[in-house]
């Protein structure tokens, strides 16, 4: 099976690289909105814009005048930059012909940070450093992490960004893997904001709240940062400890999501999730800190293509399935189950259970009609499947529309 996957590692750079690739990354930012500029304006005029083809010969011709500073970095940073500009205008282009509200894409500005370039061309990796063209050999603080190019594995381009004052790069490979054959267990999963994911065979992955847990500690360096005058040495410093702190954030949150996402499709033949509408709620404006740190979209993201890697099928259930409302042991539904009840107690059969763990369990029920989940698989050679079920205990499944 062949596959497209990056690998992003910390450069580790003298002050004249730094120089360098600030003038690439400045470079790549000044042609992104030179394009778009002239998209903008043709597009008023004529109801068309130029592509990244023609606005590339355009800035050729300016930098034997104009533009001459240009050729202080390679070719390739401008001309990336035009063709990311072209992917901006294709959703503009969607949004247009699908009746929805238009509007062009936004500038960039140094003030949201360095940005980033791409480069491609000859590219070698070595265990200490990274060849790239026209920048040379870089020393990678990351031994032995990135690909060298062979026979299963073809470099595609190289990113350079920048992010709270550390350099990165990242590579896009092409590469051929061998597809497992997973035999693990079928599990239902149920994401949530106090527990990440609460697992049906018994097994639960804590949030780590990492938003929450240096919340007091931003608004500290927030504060730091608006009494400096804007523009001072002090004030850079504070900013880029604000910067530093939001980049442990994150990492902390991604770490956490990957280690989950590729335990779960390493180990797991059949991972179940339910559709959650993220868009309403993120309208709950109690919970709407607690939902955006948890990044439930990411985690359905990254499973989507883990699974395809080790193996394992993920099926979405559908938005309305009543996994937290549905007993797990009788099928009984209630009608009202508020969000703060933590405890799953059944009217019926009398069940008293973890409501995350009763949902997980429900979820995994959706998988009851194996034989025919195998054969949609089979069939469309897809990966991720949505179910619904077919009578209100949600019992017996079916395959409605596979995605």
């Amino acid at each position: 099976m062949i596959i497209q996957r990056g690998f992003k590692t910390e450069l580790e750079l003298n002050n004249r690289q730094r120089t360098l690739y600030r003038k690439h990354a400045g470079c790549a930012r000044f042609a992104y909105n030179w394009g778009l500029r002239r998209k903008i304006e043709t597009y008023k005029l004529t109801g068309k814009a130029p592509n990244a083809m023609e606005l590339h010969r355009e800035l050729n011709q300016l930098k034997l005048g104009e533009f001459s500073w240009m050729y202080e970095v390679s070719k390739c940073a401008p001309q990336e930059s035009l063709r990311n500009l072209d992917k901006a205008f294709e959703h503009f282009y969607r949004r247009l012909k699908n009746g929805q509200k238009p509007g062009f894409p936004k500038f960039k500005s140094k003030k949201q940070g360095l940005g980033s370039f791409r480069l491609t061309g000859k590219i070698r990796v070595f265990e200490h450093f990274i060849q790239l063209p026209r920048l040379g050999r870089i020393k990678l603080k990351e031994q032995g992490y990135l690909p060298s190019k062979s026979n299963r594995v073809h470099i595609l381009s190289a990113t350079i960004s920048e992010k709270a004052g550390r350099w990165f790069v990242s590579l896009q490979v092409r590469e051929e893997i061998s597809v497992p054959k997973n035999v693990g267990p079928i599990v239902g999963v149920d994401l949530g904001i106090n527990r990440l994911a609460t697992i049906s065979d018994g097994s639960v992955i804590e949030n780590p709240k990492a938003l929450k847990r240096y919340g007091r500690k931003l608004k500290r360096f927030q504060r730091y940062l608006a009494r400096k005058q804007k523009g001072s040495r002090n004030w850079e410093k504070a900013k880029r400890r604000l910067q530093r702190l939001h980049v442990q954030v994150t990492n902390i949150r991604r770490d956490v999501l990957h280690k989950t996402t590729t335990m779960l499709a390493k180990t797991k033949s059949i991972i179940v999730i339910e559709e959650l509408n993220m868009s309403g709620m993120l309208k709950n404006h109690r919970l709407a800190r607690s939902l955006a740190d948890v990044a439930f979209f990411i985690f359905r993201s990254q499973l989507e293509y883990k699974t395809k890697w080790y193996g394992s099928q993920l099926i979405i259930a559908p938005r309305f399935y009543p996994s937290s409302r549905c007993c797990s042991k009788c099928g009984n539904i209630k009608e009202k189950f508020s969000l703060s009840t933590r405890i799953f107690r059944c009217e019926k059969c009398g069940l008293l259970i973890d409501r995350g763990m009763n949902a997980s369990y429900n979820l995994e029920t959706v998988t009851t009609s194996s034989m025919e989940t195998e054969n949609a698989w089979s069939e469309t050679g897809g990966n991720s499947l949505l179910a619904v079920p077919v009578d209100e205990t949600g019992t017996e499944q079916r395959i409605i529309q596979f995605s």
